[in-house]
């Protein structure tokens, strides 16, 4: 079979050569692709994740740093460097425990990094684990005799060691205090402390300073919502402020999570101890049966001599008890301890004014007064202080009816009887051979009685004087009780002549 010839046009011809160039164009395209999506391996792209988180580390962009890093090690999980590197940027971030974790992969991975090893005591000294860091400072000395990479962190970790023996013996004290300041010390070493924290917290409780201690155990709480010692310090907090129920809770929160936890046993007995005192005294109180509740006020005021909030609140149930009994001076002197326990116990204040008053202490009423209305200015205090000035004022006048020895309701013959008897035994004539000051006592008695007489028989007068007004002073100056001791005889005797009566 003859083989058929086929002719191309031109045309035909230049459409079948560009198509040929096309295709030469192509294939060149997809070499250069092809070499763009060849796989790197692993290792190389680890190694430009490090670059270029080593440049965000030192732009001092640390979370982008540790994305990078993170990614390195994912790419290469048994590169020591890398863990290494993340934990430089944790330790940034002030993130010690993940640091403390990448430093000892990275010694896991290579037991000779000697980098990992003094990354290592650094956050073992900021975590305030002194044998962590004094193991790292010595394993660093062997690897590298010359290297004086720790020293700080060594003579750090010394200092350390002598805060913490002070500190216990402060603690064993309760000297709580000086417990704070060498802590803050302590913290400064090693600010990512847990426990040098939650101690600091639990000392500020002891020292009133709840809000404070609150705040710090919330702290740790929101790291490690399980850490039995800050829900401790929490419970510790809401015991001294008087909410036991809730401090029982906490204390009891805080046995489930650790069993032996004993200073959670300790506090949830002295808790329930408390609470269940309380509520007998004040159950005692209400029933009337006052020295009962007297004694059990006073059991419960031994059990924690720390805790002033409830112990202030003790106290002032306690005066109210001894105002009941009548042992208004012991109610004085609970309310006063209470105050000094807690300045702003108004009702305690208000309590001691009115005892003060009915013992007659009439400068200190006025003055808890006072006191009283610069707390709280209430129409009630504002009449209680005028009252209690009123009384200091009319204390200061002489008190005719204890010069009579009558009361203040006598009738008009009881007072005329109490003169007559009260002037026989002070009339001058009868003390006329005794010494000069036994004569000159009797005659100021004798006056005394004269003008005490002058007033309460005088209906006018006896009014204003019971009314707390002052009585002239020029009156009183003209007053003579000679005369009146001789019109009164004469009266009693009715007759108008000079009266001369024999001793």
């Amino acid at each position: 079979m003859d083989e058929e010839v086929i002719e191309i046009s031109d045309s035909e011809r230049e459409e079948t050569e560009s198509t040929s160039d096309m295709d030469v164009e192509l294939t060149e395209q997809q070499t250069v692709d092809a070499e763009q999506i060849v796989p790197k391996d692993a290792e190389t792209i680890a190694e430009e994740k490090k670059k270029l988180g080593n440049d965000q580390y030192k732009a001092q962009n640390y979370q982008n740093a540790l994305k990078l890093y993170t990614d390195a090690i994912s790419l290469c999980p048994d590169s020591a460097a890398y863990y290494g590197n993340r934990a430089a940027c944790y330790m940034m971030l002030l993130n010690y425990n993940s640091a403390l974790t990448d430093a000892r992969n990275a010694i896991r991975i290579d037991p000779s990094f000697e980098k990992a090893y003094v990354r290592v005591a650094k956050c073992c000294l900021a975590l305030g684990d002194i044998i962590g860091t004094e193991q790292a400072v010595k394993t660093v000395a062997e690897l590298n005799a010359q290297s004086t990479a720790l020293s700080a962190e060594q003579r750090a970790a010394q200092k350390l060691r002598l805060l913490e023996t002070t500190v216990q013996t402060n603690y064993d004290s309760k000297s709580y205090r000086n417990v704070v300041y060498y802590l803050d010390g302590a913290l400064k070493i090693a600010p990512a402390s847990i426990r040098y924290r939650l101690l600091k917290a639990e000392c500020l409780a002891y020292l009133g300073r709840c809000d404070e201690a609150l705040d710090i155990a919330v702290g740790v709480m929101k790291l490690d919502s399980t850490s039995a010692d800050a829900i401790y310090v929490r419970g510790l907090c809401l015991y001294y402020t008087d909410n036991l129920e809730k401090g029982i809770l906490h204390f009891e929160r805080a046995l489930t999570l650790d069993p032996d936890h004993h200073k959670s046993k300790q506090m949830r007995s002295k808790c329930k101890q408390l609470k269940e005192m309380k509520e007998n005294g004040n159950m005692l109180f209400k029933s009337g049966r006052y020295r009962e509740a007297h004694v059990i006020y006073t059991d419960a005021l031994k059990i924690d001599e720390q805790n002033k909030d409830i112990n202030s609140k003790l106290l002032y149930n306690r005066a109210l008890v001894n105002t009941r009994i009548g042992a208004l001076r012991e109610a004085v002197a609970d309310c006063s301890r209470v105050l000094e326990l807690n300045a702003q116990y108004l009702k305690a204040l208000l309590l001691r004014a009115r005892c003060h008053n009915d013992l007659e202490k009439f400068e200190e009423a006025v003055a808890d007064y006072e006191t009283a209305l610069n707390l709280e200015k209430t129409t009630e205090i504002k009449r209680l202080l005028r009252d209690a000035k009123f009384a200091l004022k009319k204390s200061k006048r002489k008190d005719y009816y204890k010069i009579l020895g009558v009361g203040r309701n006598s009738s008009e013959d009881e007072i005329k009887k109490a003169y007559r008897k009260k002037a026989l035994v002070h009339h001058p004539d009868r003390h006329a051979n005794s010494s000069a000051e036994e004569r000159k006592e009797e005659e100021l008695k004798f006056k005394e009685v004269g003008e005490a007489y002058a007033i309460l028989s005088d209906a006018r007068k006896k009014a204003r004087y019971d009314s707390g007004q002052d009585i002239e002073e020029q009156e009183q100056a003209d007053f003579d009780p000679n005369q009146m001791f001789r019109s009164f005889f004469q009266y009693q005797n009715g007759r108008n002549a000079s009266f001369n009566f024999e001793f």
